[in-house]
């Protein structure tokens, strides 16, 4: 065991701090290592009240849509059909299979019906749910001076392949 004399002196990282001060700083830094971090926010909400009235132009606004919501409705109920069909043609494919020789030309003549009917189906719907969207009544209430444009673009398409801009310029 060395002697007190000879002990080596604790290693200190500021040599004006007495062994108490020492002490409490090496605890505050350990303490702040493990502290959690503060989180960082993913949104902000701007609370300022907006002006009722000023010199900002409105801003464009462009319609990205690709494909209207009538013609997704019956590309669905097309592929439904489709589906339909395959699946009842095959059906009664494989029930009359252990009954007798079945050919395409029969399968298909048994199907060819259904497939009708559905077409049919679909295509009275779809007619019906245009005519229930062809009549749209819009009302507007304004408080204070508006001004309202209403401007109407008939761009027709013609070809294989059509490119439509829909664009207003001023």
């Amino acid at each position: 065991m060395p002697h007190p004399e000879h002990a080596p002196e604790p290693i200190r990282a500021d040599p004006h701090l007495t062994d108490t001060e020492a002490d409490a700083e090496a605890r505050r830094i350990i303490a702040d290592a493990y502290r959690p971090l503060p989180e960082t926010p993913t949104a902000y909400r701007d609370t300022t009240p907006l002006p009722a009235y000023g010199l900002t132009p409105p801003v464009a606004q462009p319609d990205r849509r690709i494909v209207p919501a009538w013609a997704a409705g019956t590309a669905v109920a097309g592929i439904g059909v489709g589906a339909t069909c395959v699946g009842v043609g095959c059906g009664i494919w494989l029930a009359c299979q252990g009954f007798a020789a079945v050919t395409l030309a029969s399968v298909l003549f048994v199907t060819l019906p259904i497939a009708a009917l559905a077409a049919v189906v679909t295509a009275i719907g779809s007619a019906v749910r245009s005519a229930k969207a062809a009549h749209t009544e819009t009302h507007h209430h304004y408080t204070g001076p508006v001004r309202l444009e209403n401007n109407t673009i008939t761009a027709p398409a013609y070809g294989l392949i059509a490119r439509n801009r829909n664009e207003l310029t001023r």
